[in-house]
């Protein structure tokens, strides 16, 4: 069962940036990036291959970035233009999301 480890969240302002990184503890195909707002369910906002094909939804399309170091098994999520409600927490996992693999998430609060 791989594990994740994610880092890098933060208190940030609208328009200010952040970079997200996220140690797996093995080598996973598909991998995404997760958030999930208060009150609101988990949703997957970014994904990438092994390859490094990437997909966004459209609320980041444009200001996230996706990508991954295959050799460290490291995932990252630059954020830029932030929003208020890109507030959440991030999780990275596999895709489709491993029910047991669920780190702790990170933090990202866009504030004023």
């Amino acid at each position: 069962q791989v594990q994740f480890v994610e880092s890098g969240g933060g208190l940030v302002q609208p328009g200010g940036s952040l970079r997200l990184s996220c140690a797996a503890s093995g080598s996973i195909s598909n991998m995404g990036w997760y958030r999930q707002a208060p009150g609101k369910q988990r949703d997957l906002v970014a994904g990438i291959t092994i390859g490094g094909l990437t997909n966004y939804v459209d609320s980041v399309q444009g200001r996230f970035t996706i990508s991954r170091d295959n050799a460290k098994n490291t995932v990252y999520l630059q954020m830029n233009s932030l929003k208020f409600e890109d507030t959440a927490v991030y999780y990275c996992n596999a895709i489709p999301a491993g029910p047991r693999s669920w780190g702790q998430g990170t933090q990202v609060t866009v504030s004023s």
